[in-house]
Formats: C-alpha cells, sequence, structure tokens
C-alpha cells in the first residue's frame, strides 16, 4: 500500500490586505509503532514513506542491531501504522528503556552525552574524506533540488548523503531524526559503505543531530543551518567536520576544517 506523504487543504491566505481562499498542500504524519521480538520497543511519528528504511535506521542507530543481518524477519503493517521485527538473536533487557537518560562520557572525554545508547553507538570517525568549498556548496544544492516535498508543503526535514561529487541518495519526513535514520536504514539495507561518505542536512545541526551523525560513520556533516555549541563540542571530540549556514556562495566551519580544503586551481 503506498501512503500519502502530502493532503490538499483549503485554507485562507492573508495576502495584500485580504484573505483568499486556495487550496494549499500540507504534510502527512504517520505514527509507526515497533515491536522487536514481540516486545513494543517504540513509537515514532514519521513521514509514510521509506519506512523499512527508517525502522532499520532507527533499530541500528538505538544500538539493538548492528547490521541489517541481525534481522531475521520484518512484518511492516503500514495501514495499521505497525512494524513487527524478529532478530536471530535475545536484546538485553535495557534495550526496552532506551529513552532513559543517563549521563555518559563521550570517547574518554569531558563532554557528555545525554543517553547510554549514545555512548555506545556513536563512533570517533576515521574518515579521510576531503571536499573543496565549491563541493560543499554544490552538495547542498544538490538536496535542495531534490527537495520536492519540501518545496511543496515546507513542512518536512531533508538530509542526503553523497560523496564528493554527487548526491547518491535523498531522505525527507517530518522528524529531523527520522529523515538520518532512514539514510542509515538505506545504506545497512543495501550494504552501501559510509566511511567516505558526506551527510547534507536541512537543519540546525544539534547535539542530537551530530550524535546521528557519528553512529551513521559519515566525517563531514553539511548543513544550511547553525550548530550549537554542545554539537561542535561532540563534533571536535568525534573527529567529525561540522559545516553551517551554507547559503549561496559562503559557509562556516565549526571543527576539523583540515577536510575542507581550497581547490589549488582557484
Amino acid at each position: 500500500m503506498l501512503l500519502k506523504t502530502t493532503t490538499n487543504k483549503n485554507i485562507l491566505r492573508y495576502s495584500d490586505n485580504e484573505l483568499v481562499e486556495i487550496e494549499d498542500a500540507v504534510a502527512e504524519e504517520f505514527p509507526l509503532t515497533i515491536y522487536l521480538n514481540d516486545v513494543e520497543f517504540a513509537t515514532m511519528v514519521c513521514s509514510p514513506e521509506h519506512l523499512e528504511e527508517l525502522v532499520i535506521g532507527f533499530l541500528a542507530s538505538e544500538g539493538a542491531i548492528k547490521r541489517f543481518s541481525d534481522i531475521e524477519s520484518m512484518n511492516l503493517d503500514d495501514h495499521g501504522g505497525f512494524c513487527h521485527i524478529r532478530l536471530n538473536r535475545e536484546i538485553p533487557t535495557d534495550h526496552f528503556i532506551y529513552s532513559k537518560r543517563i549521563l555518559g562520557s563521550c570517547c574518554g572525554k569531558s563532554r557528555q552525552f545525554y543517553f547510554q545508547n549514545d555512548v555506545d553507538t556513536a563512533k570517533v570517525s576515521m574518515a579521510k574524506t576531503t571536499l573543496t568549498p565549491a563541493q560543499c556548496i554544490e552538495l547542498m544544492q544538490g538536496m535542495q533540488e531534490q527537495s520536492t516535498i519540501f518545496k511543496e508543503t515546507g513542512g518536512i526535514h531533508n538530509a542526503s548523503l553523497g560523496t564528493p561529487d554527487d548526491v547518491i541518495v535523498h531522505r525527507g519526513d517530518i522528524g529531523r531524526h527520522n529523515a538520518l535514520d532512514k539514510l542509515y536504514g538505506h545504506c545497512l539495507q543495501n550494504r552501501i559503505p559510509v566511511r567516505d561518505k558526506v551527510l547534507v542536512f536541512s537543519g540546525r545541526i544539534s547535539s542530537e543531530v551530530l550524535t546521528k551523525a557519528a553512529k551513521i560513520g559519515v566525517g563531514i556533516v553539511l548543513s544550511k543551518s547553525a550548530p550549537t555549541n554542545l554539537a561542535i563540542q561532540l563534533a571536535e571530540d568525534l573527529n567529525i567536520t561540522a559545516v553551517g549556514f551554507i547559503r549561496g556562495d559562503s559557509f562556516n566551519i565549526y571543527s576539523h576544517p583540515w577536510r575542507i580544503k581550497e581547490d589549488s586551481a582557484l
């Protein structure tokens, strides 16, 4: 069953000192509950597309699986909003309280994660990939060109994964974390190596977004928006290059600038 990602609604728009009735496209919200080995694991609200990728990426991000082959079976009821996952191994009981707040150190340093599963699954990047300034700008443009639902509704976050030269997969969702999990799930499902890839994101680089990037395994995060202070601290500790405010022909580099190299031909 193909679910709708947008719905048309009759609304009133105020413009030029008058109210006019028009038809407007709005983004759909869809609740999805995941059952893991017959135990309710999590419910998320998401955009109703690429749901298998979302579940796979979410489970990997939470440390419930390490690879796609850990999944024995997946039964997705996209009409009722349920996904039943059977793993080929037992899950420790503490994974079913994955949202419990536990402060833990970042790779032995002073920075703090808020959740224990972040401590367990976030990785220090070993990526050697570098970009020129022109490539940073072109990758952001490439992501925006593929953001068709955002252009229609203005109501979702967008994320892409690419090589230095091109976007290879793009995903959108009403939840910024969901968009990243869909990318992660796509790569796991299709056995796409991620260490040499670049993450391109439409929203703010928060500590949670930076942690997601570390779990995926990329070394460069490009954003149209700003980072937070904690995100920059984590990027420094996790050896991730964070680039923000990519707009027009300018941007800011907040951490590990050695991965952004000026084109010698310029």
